[in-house]
Order: structure tokens, then C-alpha cells, then sequence
């Protein structure tokens, strides 16, 4: 029974798609042309329909009782088309901070619910001694750089909402572990454009983080300069912080976006 279970699974996925290119073809099609284009049944056809419709593909005029797309589908090739030109331009960027730094360096977004960062990309430290990471991980919000960074460019209630739904876990002694802790940090990072994890995800490794932004001003991901203690260098903190900001004007940039100013961390006023 599993063995036969995929085909089945394979052919209904087909004849979705099949469903989808009919709908591609013409602003509006009745079911009996929509299942011969797609070589489907009429019933089969139907069945797929209602739960499209449901799902918010599909809608279904009221007079005629034809079928067509919704713009849904629009928004997720949009959104993946945004992501693939992001990465693209983040790596660049993202190379020549690996140069310049040797360290390790990210780029993540949020997930679905908001609650972890997920890594898109990254470029390894060039030393032995160095932060473990994978392109797909999710890490939480509330111990990341990356993480405080998104939460601080979204609505204050929402960021709100969503460390009072999350599990705290101390994964060292200077994780942040309350909702309050986390939001205490958010309107200095807003008011600089810099988060910094000290030690909060893993003993013995600080990062700086930076937002990039779409062309609607929309903080869209974060990128992070990742070191071990034992190479990190105060001293040195103003001019990680600049290139991460040169890396993070130039991607929002190439996004639209080309209002990338921040207040002087140094300015407490």
C-alpha cells in the first residue's frame, strides 16, 4: 500500500498543475474546458477547485460559475523572485565583508511565524576557531543579532506578540530569557541601525547585525558579522559596524531602498 501511495500522490500533484496552467491560460474558464485542457475528469477537477478556492488560488464568479486565479499565486513568485535577487545582491557584499573581516558572515530573515531567524546564506570564517552554522538553520529570534534586528523593524505590538509566544530557553547565562528584556534592546537598535549578540546563543561568540530593507521600507532581512571572543576587538567595533552598514545600504539599495541612515552609536542623545 505505501508503494503505490506516491504514484497517486505524484498524479494529483500533476493534475493540479495541470489545473493551474488551464486557469494561466485565459482570464476566466468554465469547469468542462478547464478538465478537458487539463486531461482531467470533471469531478477531480471540481474536487481540486474548491480547495484552491479555499486555499485563496482560486476564485469563482457568481453569474457564470468560471473559475480564475487570484493574484496569490502572483505574491509567492514575487516573493521568490525578491528573495533570489536578494541573495544575489547580498553576495557580493557579502564576499567582499568575508575579505575585509575573515570572520564569519550571514543573511537571515524571519520565518512564518516570526519566532526564528533562518539563515539564507552565509561565508565561513577563514579561521578553524569559528561559529557553527548552516544555510536553512532556524535560530531564535530572542538570542540572535539577526533576529533582534527584524523584531526591531516590525510593528512594537507584534514584536510584542511574538516573544510572548515564544519558549525562552537559556542557552547560556547571558541569554535574554523575558519578552520585556528583548524589548527594552529594540528602540536603541531601531535609533543606530546595530544589534549585537553578546555571548546569548553561544559561549564565546559576539555578532553585530544590520537590517536591509526593501524598496518600500520594509526590513526584509538582517546580515550579521559573526566572531569568537578571543578575536574580537572593541576598538574595532565602530569600523565592523560601518562596513556591515556599507554591505546592508548597498543590498537595500539594489532593493529600492536608498534612505539607509542611522543615528552614531556613540551619540546617546
Amino acid at each position: 500500500m505505501v508503494a503505490s501511495q506516491k504514484p497517486d500522490n505524484v498524479a494529483a500533484v500533476m493534475k493540479v498543475f495541470a489545473i493551474l496552467e488551464g486557469l494561466a491560460e485565459q482570464p476566466s474558464i468554465g469547469l468542462s474546458e478547464l478538465s478537458q485542457r487539463s486531461f482531467t475528469s470533471k469531478s477531480t477537477a471540481y474536487r481540486f477547485l474548491q480547495t484552491m478556492k479555499e486555499l485563496g488560488y482560486v476564485v469563482q464568479e457568481e453569474e457564470t460559475e468560471k473559475y480564475a486565479l487570484t493574484l496569490k499565486l502572483f505574491e509567492l513568485g514575487g516573493a521568490a523572485l525578491e528573495n533570489v535577487d536578494m541573495i544575489q545582491l547580498a553576495n557580493t557584499e557579502m564576499r567582499a565583508l568575508s575579505e575585509n573581516t575573515h570572520e564569519a558572515i550571514h543573511l537571515g530573515a524571519l520565518d512564518e511565524d516570526g519566532q526564528h531567524i533562518v539563515y539564507l546564506h552565509k561565508y565561513d570564517s577563514h579561521f578553524n576557531l569559528c561559529m557553527n552554522s548552516r544555510i536553512g538553520r532556524r535560530s531564535p529570534v530572542y538570542s540572535t543579532a539577526m533576529g533582534k534586528t527584524l523584531l526591531a523593524w516590525i510593528d512594537e505590538s507584534k514584536a510584542r506578540q511574538i516573544l510572548e509566544t515564544t519558549e525562552f530557553i537559556a542557552r547560556t547565562p547571558h541569554t535574554l530569557t523575558s519578552t520585556e528584556a528583548v524589548m527594552n534592546e529594540l528602540p536603541e537598535i531601531r535609533r543606530t541601525g546595530v544589534a549585537e549578540d553578546r555571548e546569548e546563543a553561544e559561549l564565546g561568540v559576539r555578532c553585530l547585525s544590520v537590517p536591509v530593507f526593501d524598496r518600500f521600507g520594509k526590513a526584509v532581512a538582517a546580515l550579521s558579522l559573526s566572531f569568537p571572543i578571543v578575536r574580537y576587538d572593541e576598538q574595532k567595533r565602530d569600523e565592523y559596524v560601518q562596513l556591515l552598514f556599507k554591505a546592508g545600504q548597498r543590498v537595500s539599495s539594489g532593493l529600492g531602498f536608498h534612505e539607509y541612515k542611522f543615528a552614531d552609536p556613540l551619540d546617546a542623545s
